[in-house]
């Protein structure tokens, strides 16, 4: 199974709100757009994988970070987003980052206990992609 991450996104949405449409008047079945999802989760991971080669740097403050399960979440304030042209600010972000490089994207799921660590006075945060 890829990452269902990008199901939450503009594109996501919108395919899970047709999906429900078209079973809701009956003209698919429940299996049927679950395997139009699983479809999409694969395709999604792919595409962003091989086609985006933009690069953005960032800098902020860290506020939080926790790696569980093989995904790191982070939480930066007051951070500044540059590409080459355009510069955007933000109050707060969170950044859900996910091992790209593995087959296909498969996550096999663990039990671990949800750290939370706090960084402070981590300053300056630069980074690619």
């Amino acid at each position: 199974m890829a990452y269902q991450l990008y199901r939450n996104t503009t594109l996501g949405n919108s395919l899970q709100e047709s999906l429900d449409e078209l079973i809701q008047s009956q003209q698919i079945t429940p299996q049927l757009a679950l395997q139009v999802l699983l479809q999409f989760d694969k395709a999604i991971n792919s595409a962003l994988a091989q086609r985006v080669r933009n690069r953005v740097n960032f800098r902020g403050s860290l506020n939080t970070y926790r790696f569980c399960d093989n995904v790191w979440t982070f939480v930066l304030n007051d951070v500044e987003f540059r590409e080459v042209t355009e510069l955007v600010k933000v109050d707060k972000v969170k950044i859900v980052a996910c091992d790209g490089k593995s087959e296909l994207g498969f996550h096999e799921p663990s039990v671990c206990k949800s750290i939370e660590m706090r960084a402070y006075n981590a300053k300056g945060i630069d980074a690619d992609r």
